[in-house]
């Protein structure tokens, strides 16, 4: 039986796609739906830009046939936007001028004449509403992750006493020389490995699997010291083999406030970029997200505006430069006067081109080679808004996505739907790329404390 999905104007914006998302069905979007996105299609963030691509996919069908009666997308499914606004029943407590109710009234009369009615939408109070009017109704799931089933990025093997001795003697160790169930079924592509002596809980080997060999390795590309910043914990270990391996290309970073997902990036970044000369720059950039207006809305010049949003980033940039005696440029006296003066250590990056900031809105559209990027706070951005900032890359880059999937502030997302963990779930088990959860806080005890308990 074919069902009827109708879509909210923020699944549309969610995902341009998600129009052929739904097989061989029906989908159907009121005439409501492209008023509202008539009214942002100007705006110059992912907003807008989205909801040019989709009223872009929605004229090309448009050349097909008449969208009222309905054109063919698929294989044997259909696209239709109807005209009721506001017309036929209205089911009692809904506020008659409100665009999101009319949408909501639309799926209820669709109820008459279709036989299997169901309203997608982002917004968690539109669900509620239309499940209290008896519409099945349902979240956007097509880029969902079940986060309940995510990888760590590290697995840790019980094995015996002479295991550990062989993979220290030999510098390797076979998968299949461990006795255990798992052996090579929880391995993949740059998989860290914690091997845990069965009798000695205390005797341990750590390393990295390597997929062609199928051996597990030491740790080849981690340092300790890192621009003054040190491993603190195992899984940070595990972190900077990941972000000082120059083959991987995709470093996604999970972990609740103070587990030092910013801090590594950076302090690999700087090591990178003025210690090693592998890329050209650091590219920072965050979502514009807590006031949910662009960042032309502040008084300035660009690197005035992104600087509110970047406070968090210089914040970890002092502690670096205070944890060391300098870097290439500049030794330990002139870190401090630079930092008593009018422009500071951090305008000196900037000037110098050594750091530059962007606001996520505007990378789409470059050509991004031979730089370092770190986008932080990545879980409020969409699916979508990750593919087109990854798809930005060039050659001899390498991109570093931070962020906490349980602190969203885009109120279309989730711990399941973000474009932080989409990207590392798919990207699994590709060569190119590495994920680290990152579990225990190291800002401060009452850091830890306050992470666990509030």
């Amino acid at each position: 039986m074919q069902k009827t999905f109708i879509l909210d104007t923020n699944v549309l914006i969610h995902d341009p796609e998600s129009i052929f998302a739904f097989g061989d069905n029906k989908v159907v979007i009121p005439m409501t739906v492209i008023e509202e996105l008539d009214k942002v299609k100007q705006f110059r963030d992912n907003v807008g830009y989205n909801t040019r691509q989709v009223t872009r996919k929605i004229d090309e069908l448009r050349k097909q046939g008449s969208l009222y009666d309905g054109v063919p997308i698929n294989e044997g499914g259909i696209f239709k936007v109807i005209r009721i606004n506001g017309q036929g029943e209205w089911p009692e407590g809904l506020d008659r001028n409100k665009k999101d109710n009319v949408i909501i009234q639309t799926a209820y009369n669709l109820l008459k004449t279709e036989k299997k009615v169901i309203f997608i939408s982002k917004d968690l109070n539109a669900r509620i509403k239309s499940d209290v009017l008896g519409i099945e109704t349902m979240d956007y799931e097509k880029q969902k992750v079940k986060i309940v089933d995510f990888t760590r990025g590290w697995e840790e093997i019980l094995v015996k006493s002479k295991v550990v001795d062989k993979f220290y003697k030999d510098k390797k160790i076979s998968v299949s020389e461990i006795d255990s169930k798992e052996q090579e079924s929880v391995f993949y592509p740059n998989c860290f490995v914690l091997l845990r002596d069965v009798a000695d809980k205390n005797k341990t080997g750590i390393g990295k699997y390597d997929h062609i060999k199928k051996e597990i390795l030491p740790l080849k590309h981690f340092k300790q010291d890192v621009w003054g910043i040190k491993a603190l914990n195992l899984e940070q270990k595990f972190l900077f083999d990941l972000l000082l391996d120059p083959k991987i290309s995709l470093v996604t970073i999970i972990g609740q406030a103070g587990t030092g997902k910013t801090l590594l990036a950076l302090a690999a970044g700087l090591k990178q970029t003025l210690d090693d000369g592998l890329y050209k720059k650091i590219l920072v950039s965050r979502p514009i997200m807590p006031l949910g207006k662009d960042i032309g809305y502040l008084p300035g010049t660009k690197d005035e505006k992104l600087s509110v949003w970047m406070q968090p980033i210089f914040d970890n940039l002092y502690f670096i430069l205070n944890q060391t005696k300098g870097g290439v440029h500049l030794d330990g006296e002139e870190i401090r006067s630079k930092k008593r003066g009018a422009g500071g250590i951090v305008d000196y990056f900037i000037d110098t081109e050594v750091i530059e900031m962007a606001a996520v809105t505007y990378i789409r559209g470059r050509s991004i080679p031979e730089q370092y990027i770190i986008i932080d706070e990545a879980q409020n951005l969409t699916p979508h808004e990750v593919k087109t900032i990854i798809s930005r890359v060039g050659n001899n880059t390498k991109i570093v996505l931070t962020g906490d999937p349980y602190q969203i502030d885009n109120p279309y997302l989730d711990a399941e739907s973000n474009g932080l963990i989409y990207v590392a779930e798919r990207f699994k088990g590709n060569e190119l790329a590495g994920h680290i959860i990152l579990s225990k806080s190291e800002r401060s005890p009452l850091a830890a404390l306050a992470a666990d308990l509030l």
